[in-house]
């Protein structure tokens, strides 16, 4: 998919162009200077929403750290490792 890269100046100017872009699917990217961007994205109310799903996965979730089904790691190395075994 493309994106649009624009400037914060750009996106300043012409905020309501860009905001109709994302709404319509388009992907917005806004560089800060030389090292900093960010997407422009539409946030859905379901983002918000805390459903009977998710409240079963952590529920399940809970469970698991309860009986000891989890790995604990206390360093970086250990998380490595740990992630190489995966």
């Amino acid at each position: 998919m493309e994106v649009l890269e624009v400037t914060t100046r750009q996106f300043r100017d012409k905020q309501k162009d860009f905001f109709e872009l994302a709404d319509k699917g388009k992907q917005i990217l806004i560089r800060r200077g030389r090292k900093q961007a960010y997407f422009l994205s539409p946030v859905e109310e379901s983002d918000f929403t805390v459903t009977p799903a998710l409240l079963a996965k952590l529920d399940n979730i809970r469970q698991e750290v309860k009986e000891g089904n989890v790995t604990v790691c206390k360093t970086i190395e250990e998380a490595l490792n740990h992630l190489e075994l995966l």
